[in-house]
C-alpha cells in the first residue's frame, strides 16, 4: 500500500542556487547594446548599461562561465525562458567577439566550447560549428614544446594547467581521447608537485638558457580542471590511473588548500581570480557524483564551502551577494569591491549549483 504522505525531497541547495541565479540575472544579464535577441553579462554591477557595453572591458571566459551557470540552472529547474536566454547569450558572445568563436587564448575558447557543447540541442544551428572551430584551434595548439601540452595563448611561450585541463575535458568529450590522455599525462608528469600533490600553474622557458621551468603557484582552479580531466578519462579511457590521480588531487586540496573544516580558502581578487574557486567546486561535485569513492571528501569540501559562503552572504535589492572569499562576510557590491565583479558572483553561484547537484545526486 502506497504511503499517503511521502516526505518532500530536500531542496535547500536548489532553492539557494535559484536565489543566486535570480540575483545575477537581475544585476548582470542584459541585451548586448541595442541588438535584439541577444544577452551578455555586465562585468561589474556598477558599470553603466547602454551602447558603450560594446566598447567596455571584454572578458570572454567570464561569459562562458555565465553560460555554464545558466545550464546548471536549466538542469536544476528547466524553463522555456531560460532556454531562450541560453541561445541569446551565445549570440551575444559571438557578436561581442566580432563575429568569431575563437580568440588567442586557448583556455578561453575551451571554456566556451565546453558550455556550448553542454547546451546541445538548444544551440543546434550554431553549437556544432562553434565546437568544431574551437577544437580545431586547440589541436593546433598541442605541440611537443616543453614535453607536450597546449599553449596558454597563441604566440606565447607559456603552457599551463588552466588551458590544458579544460582542453583535455573537451577533447575527451568530443572523441579525441588519445590526445586528451597525452595532455593529462603531460600535466601529471610536469605540473603536479611531487611533494604536495597540487597542480602548479604552468611552465615556460628561461629567456637566456631556454630551460623550461615550473611556475609554482597552485591556484584552486588548476586543481579543478586537472580533477575534471581525470574524472572524464576515468569514464572514457578506463585505465585505473585516472581514478588514482583524481583521488590524489582531491586529497591534496583537502590537506593544502582547504581549512580544517573543509572550507576552500579565498583568492583576493575581483578579476579573473574571482572564478577560480567556483571552478574547483564544479569539478569536486562532478567527481563526487561520477566516482563514488571520492564522494566523502569531495562532497564535504563543496558543502562546507557552500554553507560558509551562504552564512557570509550580504544582500541587496536583487538578492544574495556572495563574497570573493567564502570564509569572510560579503560586502554589498560597489565600485572597488570584488563583490561587484561578475566573476565573483558567478563563482558563488557555481558553488551553490554544485551543492544542488550533490543534493539531487546526478
Amino acid at each position: 500500500m502506497a504511503r499517503r504522505h511521502a516526505p518532500a525531497r530536500n531542496r535547500v541547495w536548489a532553492e539557494r542556487a535559484a536565489e543566486a541565479e535570480r540575483a545575477v540575472r537581475s544585476r548582470s544579464l542584459r541585451r548586448l547594446a541595442v541588438v535584439p535577441g541577444t544577452r551578455i553579462g555586465r562585468v561589474a554591477t556598477n558599470r553603466p548599461v547602454g551602447p558603450r557595453t560594446l566598447l567596455g572591458p571584454w572578458h570572454y571566459w567570464w561569459q562562458a562561465h555565465l553560460l555554464d551557470c545558466l545550464l546548471d540552472a536549466q538542469l536544476r529547474e528547466p524553463s522555456d525562458r531560460r532556454g531562450r536566454e541560453l541561445a541569446a547569450l551565445v549570440r551575444g558572445i559571438r557578436l561581442r567577439n566580432l563575429g568569431r568563436w575563437t580568440n588567442d587564448y586557448y583556455d578561453d575558447i575551451a571554456w566556451l566550447a565546453l558550455a556550448v557543447r553542454r547546451a546541445g540541442v538548444r544551440l543546434r544551428r550554431t553549437g556544432p560549428n562553434a565546437v568544431a572551430a574551437i577544437t580545431a584551434q586547440l589541436r593546433a595548439g598541442h605541440t611537443p614544446d616543453g614535453g607536450g601540452g597546449i599553449w596558454w595563448r597563441r604566440g606565447d611561450d607559456f603552457k599551463n594547467a588552466p588551458a590544458n585541463g579544460p582542453a583535455a575535458i573537451l577533447l575527451a568529450r568530443t572523441g579525441d581521447v588519445a590526445r586528451a590522455v597525452a595532455i593529462v599525462d603531460w600535466m601529471a608528469a610536469t605540473l603536479v608537485d611531487p611533494e604536495t600533490g597540487l597542480v602548479r600553474d604552468g611552465i615556460r622557458p628561461d629567456p637566456v638558457t631556454g630551460v623550461w621551468a615550473v611556475e609554482g603557484l597552485a591556484y584552486t582552479y588548476c586543481q579543478g580542471v586537472y580533477l575534471g580531466a581525470c574524472v572524464e578519462l576515468a569514464e572514457r579511457d578506463g585505465d585505473p590511473r585516472w581514478a588514482r590521480r583524481a583521488a590524489a588531487v582531491v586529497e591534496a586540496v583537502r590537506e593544502h588548500l582547504a581549512e580544517p573544516d573543509g572550507v576552500i580558502g579565498g583568492y583576493d581578487d575581483g578579476g579573473d581570480g574571482g572564478l577560480f574557486n567556483g571552478i574547483l567546486a564544479r569539478y569536486l561535485a562532478d567527481a563526487a557524483v561520477r566516482l563514488p569513492a571520492l564522494a566523502p571528501t569531495a562532497a564535504h569540501l563543496v558543502t562546507a564551502s557552500a554553507e560558509r559562503a551562504w552564512e557570509n552572504r550580504a544582500a541587496d535589492a536583487s538578492g544574495p551577494v556572495l563574497a570573493h572569499d567564502w570564509r569572510r562576510p560579503a560586502r554589498r557590491p560597489r565600485a572597488g569591491t570584488p563583490e561587484s565583479a561578475l566573476s565573483v558572483q558567478l563563482s558563488g553561484w557555481m558553488l551553490l549549483e554544485a551543492a544542488a547537484r550533490l543534493e539531487r545526486g546526478r
